[in-house]
């Protein structure tokens, strides 16, 4: 496999414009032309790593977290993060990272949580706005089927769990083909006076350039009349954290014993047991201590995530059970979430997890 093949493949699923604004997702270090046999998955990529990708044959390593995060201003070992590029560049070895990408998305990180404590239908805890834009498009009547079919086909149309959405109005539109023309219909230098239908759809900022490249392609018009309008809507598939319902209520104590199981967890940090069943539950996978007010705002019995500081405690304040399962612990199954990603798209591909253990916290 190209290296190329495999990013396009991992970003039409997680775009890296879906990554946050202080993020560094992508291709590292390597060349995308470059051909490799396997490719190694892991949540940090460290020495070790890059070591056992080496010693295993991957070309590639794809990590949950970026190896190269802030600016470097050296390559001279000092740190486990230069040492790390050293020793990918001396092995050869390729280093992808896929982070708030896939951390934004309704099929990512936060899905895989939710299949682990058996929610089977999460939804976004905080959808993002600016994500959603309109499509409208003048064309004539006998081929508007043609366009919207392009245009679903590309992406367009979908909202929530229905696709094929568009809206249909008609009209006469006019114009005048100039010298030098080739126009569709109509004679140059004469006004045209055209039946004509106004198509609109909604789609996902992401995949503006399919969409509009399919609209062009079934277009008959030499020049497309359309408008390009930004929504305030929500996108309801794209954002932080996840909420959903478990099947029937636990007891706090109950709940606490069966994430640990779940997670493969020595403790949990938690708030105050209140006496509470536990039944809606919300969670962000790594650093979510900045959803604690979405979850009490969407009326969670429980928030999970990682990272959580002294003081957020303070901040569950009697409303909800708020537990700290690690950054690691809450991420660690993101690494089987894109092995099966990456082996239903590329079966005869060879796609190993490390069996390297890279949470630096131990617990005594």
């Amino acid at each position: 496999m190209r290296i190329k093949d495999i990013m396009a493949a991992l970003e039409a699923w997680a775009p890296r414009s879906l990554q946050e604004d202080y993020d560094n997702c992508g291709l590292q270090i390597g060349d995308p032309d470059a051909e490799v046999g396997a490719a190694l998955i892991c949540l940090d990529c460290t020495e070790q790593v890059v070591e056992e990708a080496s010693r295993l044959g991957c070309g590639l390593i794809i990590s949950h977290h970026p190896v190269i995060f802030r600016g470097l201003k050296s390559l001279s070992g000092k740190g486990y993060v230069e040492r790390t590029i050293l020793a990918a560049i001396k092995h050869g070895v390729a280093l992808y990272a896929i982070h708030t990408n896939l951390d934004n998305i309704d099929t990512g990180v936060n899905a895989e949580i939710g299949a682990r404590l058996g929610i089977t239908a999460p939804r976004i805890l905080a959808p993002r706005t600016g994500q959603l834009r309109k499509l409208i498009v003048f064309v004539p009547i006998d081929h508007a089927d043609a366009v919207r079919n392009a245009v679903f086909e590309a992406g367009g149309g979908h909202l929530g769990a229905y696709d094929e959405c568009s809206f249909t109005v008609g009209g006469m539109g006019t114009f005048r083909p100039g010298e030098g023309s080739h126009p569709f219909i109509g004679n140059e230098g004469t006004r045209e006076l055209v039946s004509e239908f106004r198509l609109e759809f909604i789609y996902p900022t992401h995949q503006e350039g399919a969409v509009l490249a399919a609209m062009r392609s079934a277009h008959p018009y030499e020049e497309v009349a359309y408008d390009l309008i930004p929504l305030a809507n929500t996108h309801q598939g794209i954002g932080s954290g996840m909420i959903g319902e478990l099947d029937k209520p636990l007891e706090e104590s109950k709940f606490l014993a069966m994430v640990k199981e779940a997670f493969g967890l020595k403790v949990v940090r938690h708030s105050r047991i209140l006496g509470k069943p536990v039944q809606r539950v919300a969670w962000c996978g790594g650093s979510g201590a900045f959803l604690i007010g979405k979850a009490k705002g969407a009326g969670a019995d429980a928030y999970l995530t990682g990272d959580i500081k002294y003081h957020e405690f303070f901040d569950a304040d009697s409303q909800l059970l708020l537990a700290d399962i690690g950054h690691y612990g809450s991420e660690q199954y993101t690494m089987n979430l894109i092995q099966r990603r990456l082996g239903e798209l590329f079966p005869t591909f060879a796609v190993r997890l490390t069996g390297m253990v890279t949470d630096p916290i131990y617990h005594s």
